[in-house]
């Protein structure tokens, strides 16, 4: 419980590096953040106010051009309409005959046209129109496109007793430039029906609608005095804006679809609205606002470098003498790194010192463990004198054969087998070939022993058997397979050497028995004496202690135990030859 606390408390805890780079972050951003706050409420409502009155600026003084424009049509249609001289001019060559007569009037009146266009230089094209005669073209100034006068134009406003039409395409036989127009009636003798038709300049329009003097992308929209939209500027901008901008509403600032609309009402009866995304509206924000975000990043970098510099100029020495602490898991050899400060040079002399104790401590254990070992394995092999053995088992084998007893001759004889290979003298590390050998002799002496009251089947893969292995690695195996597994009737034991991989081998014992608890099964790797007192075993603790000793951390030993069903237990061992031993 103690040492999970321990454990569940250095997790939690935060490195002094960790902690000086976040307080010094927390430290900078936090006054610019405060800052930052308290400038952005401001500067929203400033750039907020600031562009929205250049808007509204920009699109008044556009409004008031557009309606000087209508009020230069406006006279000058009256000049042409009403001045007595002009209509008297335009009645008599409507009724004159003599065609050198007409000829000299059309010339006055055509003399006339240019005097007003001259000065009034908004005015472009000029004509007077008789729509029920022949040519319905009396006088112009420009000449007119062939279709002109069957085009539908569109209707903007009835104003001062005349009607406007726009913006449409001039009727110039080769421009094709916006612009405004008027019709007004002119007056003259008989039921002839006779008109002035007046259009803005070519250029006028463009000139009005100027994108430059709003320093931003909008659309222009122009509402007639019906209340219908005759003009778009964009023709991408959503059919909902427009709808909006065509309805009742009469605010000179509102929003809708993700647009700003800014309108302006002419006196005139006709609507100027410029239309603006609120992103392109609230891009001075925006811009500020990244700028804030790029000095908080620059901030919180600086922060993060002047930490790490604090962090190495003050802790390097510490993190040196970690990193000498470190070093010694990996390498206890190498001599200490010293950092030049008097203070830590002292503790990494003490930490060399004790470094050098226990190296000495590691060799000296390491010498005991591994004469322990030997000692432990020859006095498991001398504890029988194998000399007297054979030869009072050979006795006893001759004593049967000359009176015939053919069971009690195999059973010696199968005893001597084991024997000799459990207690002679050859080498500790034997084949696989060799070991399952000596197995099967082992089992038949079991078999015999138990009535045959088990089976056993051995798996050997020819790959597998000269791979060397320490002596009586499989014999404790089946001893326990067979102690836990003849309990019941037919009773198998099932041994199997295969390869596993490219370079290892599985080594596998299991039996159909009764099963091992795990307390049980514990209790037998730590108690030999146990396995003793049924014959020649030596126990699993032997077995544990031999892979260990001769393999290390590269063999894998796994047992799986189910009451009622048996039990398995796997090997998986290097591929070594007998050279690759220190027998």
């Amino acid at each position: 419980m103690i040492s999970s606390l321990i454990r569940d408390s250095h997790r939690k805890a935060r490195s002094l590096r960790q902690t000086l780079v976040i307080h010094l972050m927390i430290g900078s951003l936090l006054p610019l953040i405060l800052v930052g706050i308290v400038t952005y409420t401001s500067i929203h409502s400033i750039l907020s106010g600031k562009i929205h009155s250049g808007i509204s600026a920009s699109l008044k003084q556009e409004a008031f051009n557009l309606e000087n424009a209508i009020d230069n049509l406006d006279f000058a249609s009256k000049q042409f309409a009403l001045d007595g001289q002009i209509v008297a001019e335009v009645s008599d060559f409507l009724q004159e005959k003599q065609i050198y007569r007409k000829s000299q009037i059309m010339a006055s009146i055509n003399q006339k046209i240019n005097l007003v266009n001259f000065t009034n230089p908004y005015i472009g094209l000029t004509a007077y129109i008789m729509p029920d005669a022949e040519d319905p073209v009396l006088f112009t100034n420009m000449s007119m496109k062939p279709d002109a006068l069957n085009l539908k134009l569109p209707e903007f406003i009835r104003y001062n007793g005349a009607n406007y039409y726009g913006p449409h395409p001039t009727m110039y036989v080769v421009g094709d430039n916006l612009v405004f127009s008027e019709q007004r009636s002119v007056g003259v003798s008989g039921d002839q029906k006779l008109y002035i038709y007046l259009e803005t300049n070519y250029s006028l329009f463009r000139k009005i609608l100027n994108q430059e003097s709003y320093g931003m992308r909008v659309t222009h929209l122009l509402v007639n005095q019906q209340g219908a939209t005759t003009y778009v500027e964009d023709d991408n901008l959503p059919q909902s804006v427009i709808d909006a901008v065509g309805g009742n509403s009469h605010l000179p600032h509102e929003e809708h679809g993700g647009y700003h609309l800014f309108r302006y009402e002419s006196p005139q009866g006709w609507q100027l609205i410029a239309a603006v995304k609120k992103s392109t509206f609230n891009s001075e924000i925006y811009t500020w606002f990244y700028k804030m975000i790029l000095l908080s990043i620059s901030t919180l970098l600086f922060a993060g470098f002047l930490g790490m510099f604090l962090w190495k100029q003050v802790y390097g020495p510490l993190r040196k003498v970690n990193l000498e602490i470190v070093r010694m898991a990996e390498n206890r050899t190498t001599p200490v790194s010293y950092t030049n400060v008097v203070e830590f040079d002292f503790v990494l002399q003490n930490f060399q010192d004790m470094k050098n104790e226990v190296n000495e401590l590691i060799l000296a254990v390491s010498r005991n463990e591994k004469q322990k070992s030997q000692f432990e394995i020859e006095k498991l092999l001398s504890q029988i004198n194998p000399h007297f053995l054979h030869n009072t088992l050979n006795s006893v084998q001759w004593l049967a054969r000359l009176n015939g007893q053919k069971e009690i001759d195999k059973l010696v004889t199968l005893l001597v087998k084991v024997l000799h290979y459990n207690l002679g003298k050859q080498s500790l590390i034997v084949t696989i070939q060799d070991e399952i050998e000596a197995m099967r002799n082992y089992m038949e002496l079991q078999r015999i022993r138990y009535d045959y009251e088990f089976e056993f089947h051995v798996e050997v893969s020819d790959e597998v058997m000269s791979v060397a292995v320490p002596r009586f690695l499989l014999q404790p195996l089946v001893e326990n397979s067979i102690y836990h597994g003849v309990s019941e009737q037919s009773g198998k034991v099932d041994v199997t050497a295969i390869p596993f991989g490219l370079d290892h081998v599985l080594l596998r014992v299991k039996d159909n028995g009764i099963g091992i608890d795990p307390a049980k099964l514990e209790h037998m790797f730590s108690d030999e004496e146990e396995a003793k007192k049924r014959g020649l075993g030596i126990g699993l603790s032997y077995v544990n202690r031999m892979l260990r000793h001769y393999y290390g951390d590269q063999v894998q030993l796994d047992i799986v135990s189910e009451p009622g069903v048996g039990t398995i237990v796997s090997i998986i061992i290097p591929k070594k030859a007998k050279e690759d031993f220190h027998d």
